[in-house]
């Protein structure tokens, strides 16, 4: 080989070296550790105190702060998704069923509740809403899920904070919330073995996820998790344990209310598989001053898109932004089918029940399929991010949920017809829907 090719060949490989080099420090920057501070651990009595954190690390403290400034007015899922009180009736959701207004505003939201909202106070609904709990717990073990509402509650001095998220001597990232460090011991998984990175996701996920109050022990905080994290896999966990909510009074239908499965949904996003975490988009890394942190004023990603989604997307703020939308546009008009198409199952399922003669097998099986049906739909319609976190399997449950509830009523209706009762007038919902459906009920 010649002098010039050996030339070409060594300047090729640098510059490949440079590229390979730039692109993965531009990636693994977006995601590196803070650079290492003189700390003094937190007294053991002052550990839910954010402030006394903040002695150690003020940046962040003072963009925790900023939580604070976030509070708006309280808007109900009512006014954007009416069908959810249908769906929800006979259940606290249907009397009072709010956004979020951020960590700031949970103990606060909490106590001003609507009363009609509880049907029973207690403490387990305090569990996720501040960095008093975990030492609480600890104090109290399971007993404390069942103990009053108030004895704990009166307690409660600070929103989430650090000690939610943090070890108290090192700083490090740490799981605090038994009900998360549970459902991963179940599967045989030391959660707090996880890596760094993987606990910027694992700290978000000690609330952000689906949960129900277990009948034993009572109302202990237990995630549905022995199954897998999916819709499906919720769906199979309550059916083995034979778990039920509460039964539709218009419907007869035995259900269960999913919550809030952020962290559920992201697993398996594209974002997840390239490795990105929750932190990365909701806390993302910020200059202040000389210094690089992770931001504690914790919001949506497009609040702060440069440090957020384009530390690694090259497209313009405003394309980005136009994605997100479009994303988030069209899952709401799923979800707003998906509402319409449920309402119609409860109504027919409604006149089905109360047929004194109705056939119980036919009745039964379109209250099973209302049961799959609302749970997939409601699943996504409470998961916060209108699809973005994971917009391919949002479709994909939306759509199942709706086939389901479309097979209900279809069911239902054919019961009514044979059962000599009158069928309730159909609200259009897709043109084919409304034609299947209609040859359906003429046979």
């Amino acid at each position: 080989m010649d002098k010039k090719k050996i030339v070409k060949l060594a300047v090729g490989a640098v510059v490949v070296a440079l590229a390979v080099g730039t692109g993965a420090g531009f990636f693994l920057g977006h995601n590196e550790p803070l650079q290492p501070t003189v700390i003094k651990p937190i007294p053991a009595d002052k550990v839910a105190d954010p402030s006394i954190w903040g002695e150690n690390y003020p940046a962040q403290y003072a963009s925790f702060l900023k939580n604070d400034t976030d509070k708006g007015p309280k808007v109900s899922h009512f006014v954007d998704m009416p069908y959810l009180k249908t769906m929800y009736k006979g259940t606290g959701y249907a009397e009072e069923f709010n956004h979020p207004r951020g960590h700031a505003y949970m103990v606060e939201d909490l106590r001003a509740i609507n009363p009609k909202r509880w049907q029973a106070k207690q403490a387990a609904c305090n569990t996720c809403k501040s960095s008093q709990i975990p030492g609480l717990i600890e104090e109290y073990g399971d007993s404390y899920y069942s103990m009053d509402f108030h004895k704990i509650n009166d307690q409660l001095e600070f929103t989430v904070a650090c000690a939610n998220c943090h070890d108290p001597k090192t700083m490090e990232l740490v799981i605090t919330q038994k009900p998360l460090i549970e459902a991963f011991a179940r599967q045989g998984i030391d959660v707090n073995k996880a890596s760094r990175q993987e606990k910027r996701s694992l700290v978000c996920a000690q609330c952000h996820v689906s949960y129900y109050f277990a009948k034993e022990p009572k109302n202990k905080v237990t995630f549905p998790w022995d199954e897998g994290l999916s819709a499906k896999d919720h769906l199979a966990y309550y059916d083995k344990i034979n778990f039920t909510e509460w039964t539709h009074p218009d419907s007869g239908t035995p259900l269960v209310k999913p919550r809030h499965a952020e962290y559920e949904s992201f697993k398996g996003s594209i974002h997840e598989s390239a490795g990105v975490s929750c932190a990365d988009c909701h806390m993302p890394y910020m200059k202040e001053g000389n210094q690089k942190i992770s931001s504690h004023h914790v919001g949506s990603p497009l609040d702060n898109i440069e440090q957020s989604c384009r530390a690694c997307h090259r497209e313009s703020a405003d394309w980005l932004k136009d994605r997100v939308h479009k994303i988030q546009s069209n899952t709401k008009m799923q979800m707003d089918r998906g509402g319409q198409v449920v309402e119609e199952t409860i109504a027919n399922l409604k006149v089905a029940k109360d047929l004194p003669n109705v056939g119980k097998k036919m009745l039964e099986d379109a209250q099973r399929l209302h049961r799959l049906g609302q749970y997939y739909l409601d699943y996504q319609m409470v998961t916060n991010s209108l699809g973005f976190h994971n917009p391919e399997q949002t479709q994909v449950d939306l759509a199942q949920g709706i086939d389901y509830c479309l097979q209900a009523t279809s069911i239902a209706r054919e019961a009514i017809v044979k059962a000599g009762g009158t069928l309730p007038e159909r609200k259009a919902v897709f043109d084919v829907t409304e034609a299947k459906v209609k040859v359906e009920d003429k046979k």
